[in-house]
């Protein structure tokens, strides 16, 4: 029997962006099933916690004196007290059913650790490209899951299992932001976990431009290339470097992306943990579909 109380905590990580915080908050405490809200502001310095506290006396802000990146997220995480966790940022929210469904999937099914929301884009809502593959289900779709398997997430799209997240180490404070989710993607199937996608649980996200889409796609490949490094065969990071500097003659991004990878890299591997065999064949398969 499902105990009384609220099932699902939203966390929401942010930075300097105070006025659309504000905005998503008044959606997200408007949600039917009252979900508590942790705010983790990563050392803003235009008022957020404060414009927070008074507009949203409800709402836990946990404030933080460093920019930790999406490892904030850990820290609101850790404050939850539901056994399910939602995340959000600060210019994204939920359907008003979608906590309580992904709630009773994650009920139901024990052993699945991240439910992947449908995430629909900006005013016109178009269906995120991520949530277009997942829904195609390249790995295709388990007995007795709830829907296609993924070894990946959207973190604005995404609800885990908190005691789960919290056991693999949640997200790494080296990658910052941009790709961070895939190593704990990683990590949750390693740990022998599921991670589906359900089209019934959808989540909104109205992005801003980026004010620096060059500096954007250098971290974007940056952290790709050291998330192999922390996970991936050592062949498969070979390759995986090896392609990017080839891009790199022409193309300054990826040079940048790849010179901050070699001055990072030192630390990613000392943070290596080999994936199992398993989990790394689904990669492969993945890697293959998207190439076809």
């Amino acid at each position: 029997m499902t105990p009384p109380g609220p099932r699902t905590t939203v966390v929401v990580v942010t930075r300097d962006r105070r006025e659309g915080l504000l905005q998503t908050l008044d959606r997200l405490v408007a949600l039917p099933d009252e979900p508590p809200v942790v705010v983790v502001d990563n050392a803003s310095t235009d008022g957020t916690a404060d414009a927070v506290r008074e507009r949203h006396p409800g709402v836990e802000v946990v404030a933080l004196t460093a920019n930790l990146g999406a490892a904030g997220r850990n820290v609101g995480v850790a404050r939850a007290a539901t056994p399910y966790v939602a995340f959000a940022d600060d210019d994204s929210w939920w359907e008003p059913a979608a906590l309580a469904r992904a709630a009773a999937i994650l009920d139901a099914h024990p052993d699945v650790a991240l439910v992947a929301a449908r995430i629909l884009v900006g005013p016109e809502e178009r269906l995120d490209p991520v949530s277009a593959l997942m829904a195609d289900g390249p790995l295709g779709r388990r007995p007795g899951l709830p829907g296609p398997a993924v070894l990946g997430f959207l973190a604005c799209g995404a609800v885990v299992r908190r005691d789960a997240f919290l056991a693999v180490g949640g997200f790494d404070d080296l990658l910052h932001f941009l790709g961070e989710e895939d190593v704990v993607a990683w990590d949750l199937a390693a740990a022998g976990h599921h991670l589906v996608y359900a089209d019934d649980v959808v989540a909104h996200h109205h992005p801003s431009s980026p004010s620096d889409p060059a500096a954007r796609e250098v971290r974007q490949i940056r952290n790709a290339l050291l998330s192999a490094g922390m996970r991936r065969p050592v062949p498969v990071v070979v390759r995986a470097f090896a392609a990017a500097a080839r891009r790199g003659l022409a193309d300054d991004a990826a040079r940048r992306g790849v010179r901050e990878a070699l001055a990072l890299l030192p630390a990613a591997v000392r943070r290596r943990r080999r994936l199992p065999a398993a989990v790394e064949q689904e990669l492969r398969r993945l890697a293959a579909a998207a190439a076809r």
